[in-house]
């Protein structure tokens, strides 16, 4: 049995692959990267996060992040174990919620001691190696080293099952769930489900006290074996050696542990909004670049934003990492306050379950009826600590006079139609990822203010370049509107 399960863990192909996905979920990752004194990032280790998102029977769904540490092995055999322990006929429609978390709870376990069955030859052979004293031997060295790299490495989960329409969660670790629901005046209510396994949880600390550990140190040290979760899957030196760790040398039993905490069931009858999961990598990047206090808002505004533009979960996933990635590079080379927190981010991993949570058009927003066509203008804030990427946009109307969006807040005025052809209302939307929802353009033009040394100069023509640029705008439009409109006459440069 242990070598069946050794073979499936070094399989390139895993029997999930067969598995239908949900359609209505994606996911967006990005690998780690370290920063030079430039400012360009190299990946320092392949990625090690892994995510699953399986449509069962019975109405019963499966979705997961694992963030994997010291290789993927454990992430990767974590999320093949627990569907096969969860949607192989396991659960129903007719079971309650005491047997729905009974099975979570096991299911965990069933991942925790399979595991450690596939890695206990290698186990064996390291133990009986170390014990022949023998620091000379190369080749000895070279095998042990070897051994090292098979059996190290552990992973922290967090696990999202729906079944009759009702939400479990289950978390190992430091990864993140988020329910969003959104009432029918656009307001988005932000839950963030259960608290993360850490050294900081004062939770977790009792348990730790009880069993021997001076918790005092584990706060101060703030990490356990290099890693900040005080629950984790795999790992085999918190779990079997954790004696011969100065910090935990005094538990009374093992320390560290994979049970998970089980939070549910929620109803999700008549809730409009959207169910995210995130790796600890994506949190820490996010709380690098602009502090802990508002990341759950700042997520879930950047989730809407780009539900509402892009036509697939996938990519609206993607939008929201690769945005946060680049969040993080711009406060590191920006110098300021926060960019001795930014020189490297992990591995980051979000996925997206909607709720009855409609998609955009492709070429509509949700409630404008309006095309969005991007603008680029530079953005400099004096008073903020940290550069701040802010997304404009001018939304053209396709019948009616626009009215306020309901996750954004716009500045609306009235335009001057152009003859032939419907003019674009002058409209700025600007989505300031700073803050916890978006904003419109401050009204005193701080947003435009010229940033001293690198005011524009006029040409030997008098004329200053163009400070918004206004190109794609003008593609964009061209593109959407038939040959008999002129696009030139009344919108290009004059």
């Amino acid at each position: 049995m242990a070598a069946q399960r050794r073979n499936l863990m070094q399989s390139h192909q895993s029997w999930t692959d067969d598995l239908p996905l949900c359609q209505m979920c994606g996911v967006g990752t990005a690998p780690n990267c370290v920063y030079g004194p430039d400012g360009k990032g190299s990946q320092s280790h392949n990625n090690e996060d892994g995510h699953l998102r399986f449509r069962g029977e019975d109405g019963c769904s499966l979705y997961g992040v694992f963030n994997g540490y010291d290789g993927s092995r454990v992430a990767s055999f974590a999320s093949q174990c627990l569907t096969a322990e969860l949607l192989l006929g396991q659960l129903n429609s007719s079971h309650a919620d005491n047997d729905i978390r009974r099975t979570l709870t096991q299911a965990f376990d069933v991942v925790e001691k399979s595991y450690f069955e596939t890695i206990d030859d290698a186990l064996a052979e390291k133990a009986n190696l170390s014990n022949y004293h023998l620091p000379h031997n190369e080749k000895v060295q070279e095998r042990l080293k070897e051994l090292e790299q098979e059996v190290s490495g552990g992973a922290t989960a967090v696990v999202a099952l729906i079944l009759n329409n009702k939400l479990y969660i289950a978390n190992v670790g430091t990864n993140r769930a988020l329910l969003c629901k959104s009432s029918s005046d656009g307001q988005n209510q932000v839950l963030q489900i259960g608290r993360p396994h850490s050294t900081d949880n004062e939770d977790e600390l009792q348990r730790l006290a009880a069993l021997g550990v001076d918790s005092a140190r584990i706060r101060q040290v703030g990490q356990i074996s290099g890693q900040s979760s005080t629950r984790r899957l795999g790992d085999y030196r918190v779990k079997f050696n954790y004696n011969e760790i100065d910090l935990l040398s005094a538990a009374k039993t093992r320390p560290v542990i994979a049970e998970p905490e089980i939070h549910g069931s929620q109803s999700l009858d008549n809730i409009t909004g959207f169910l995210l999961l995130m790796s600890e990598g994506l949190i820490n990047a996010l709380e690098s670049a602009h502090g802990p206090e508002q990341v759950n808002q700042e997520i879930v505004a950047m989730v809407a934003a780009e539900l509402a533009q892009q036509t697939s979960l996938e990519a609206a996933a993607q939008s929201v990492v690769d945005r946060v990635k680049r969040l993080h590079h711009d406060v590191y080379v920006s110098g300021r306050q926060r960019a001795t927190y930014c020189s490297r981010h992990e591995d980051m991993t979000l996925l997206i379950r909607t709720l009855n949570y409609p998609l955009a058009d492709g070429a509509l927003t949700p409630t404008q009826g309006g095309r969005i066509y991007p603008v680029s203008v530079p953005y400099s804030n004096s008073q903020s600590t940290s550069k701040t990427s802010v997304t404009l946009s001018l939304v053209m109307p396709s019948q009616s006079t626009l009215t306020n969006g309901t996750n954004t807040a716009s500045t609306l005025e009235e335009g001057t139609p152009t003859p032939g052809s419907q003019s674009p209302t002058a409209t700025l939307q600007s989505t300031n990822t700073q803050t916890q929802s978006s904003s419109s353009s401050s009204g005193d033009g701080s947003l435009f203010r010229q940033r001293g040394s690198q005011a524009a100069q006029p040409d030997e023509t008098g004329r200053v370049p163009p400070y918004v640029d206004f190109s794609q705008f003008y593609r964009l439009w061209g593109s959407d509107h038939s040959e008999g409109q002129s696009t030139q006459a009344g919108l290009g440069p004059q």
